[in-house]
């Protein structure tokens, strides 16, 4: 099964992520990772990201999608995988989605995880006040869901255009969303 998983920041996709890898024995992709991989490996595509992170500017989305394309031909991605935060905006959409085209893997299912801003909001207080994470500061988080509304949101509808979308309620405890995510799954593969 190939899955991406929407959602705000503090959603909780890592987390689902990381239960699905595990419960479903499929391969967890997350763009961030990958781009810090190459960086550390010195790849030539990590190469690239770093002069770009290094002048303090966004990875561009030829340089994602080339790492992407090379983490799909990996054989852990053959059974299926779990795609977790990306794409962010339509443009990476239409651009994975010919990324998956070319490379015979398309979409099985898009999961969205719904959970309200306040709801993120004290999460992400928490992850703060345990982590020290910069990008959960309250103020930052609130900057984060605007930037997420205006820009990923959208996405949502590209793939509900499309038959993939599945909406999730993200509120309640780790497990329960887990069941949820994992019943909704299992519904979409026996339908």
């Amino acid at each position: 099964m190939r899955i991406v998983l929407l959602g705000a920041p503090g959603s909780g996709k890592g987390t689902q992520a990381k239960r699905l890898k595990v419960e479903l024995t499929l391969a967890h992709i997350s763009t961030g990772d990958l781009l810090r991989a190459a960086v550390k490996a010195g790849t030539p595509l990590g190469l690239q990201a770093k002069a770009v992170m290094e002048a303090g500017q966004l990875v561009s989305d030829d340089i994602v999608l080339g790492l992407l394309e090379e983490r799909l031909a990996q054989p852990d991605t053959q059974p299926g995988f779990i795609l977790d935060g990306y794409p962010r905006n339509i443009a990476q959409a239409n651009a994975l989605d010919a990324l998956l085209t070319r490379v015979g893997q398309p979409l099985h299912v898009v999961v969205k995880l719904n959970v309200p801003d306040a709801d993120i909001v004290k999460r992400c207080e928490i992850r703060f006040e345990q982590e020290h994470r910069a990008d959960d500061n309250p103020e930052t988080v609130r900057k984060r869901l605007a930037v997420y509304a205006e820009q990923t949101a959208p996405v949502a509808d590209f793939y509900a255009r499309r038959g993939l979308l599945t909406e999730i309620d993200g509120v309640g405890t780790i497990e329960a969303i887990g069941d949820r995510v994992l019943a909704a799954l299992r519904a979409r593969a026996s339908a």
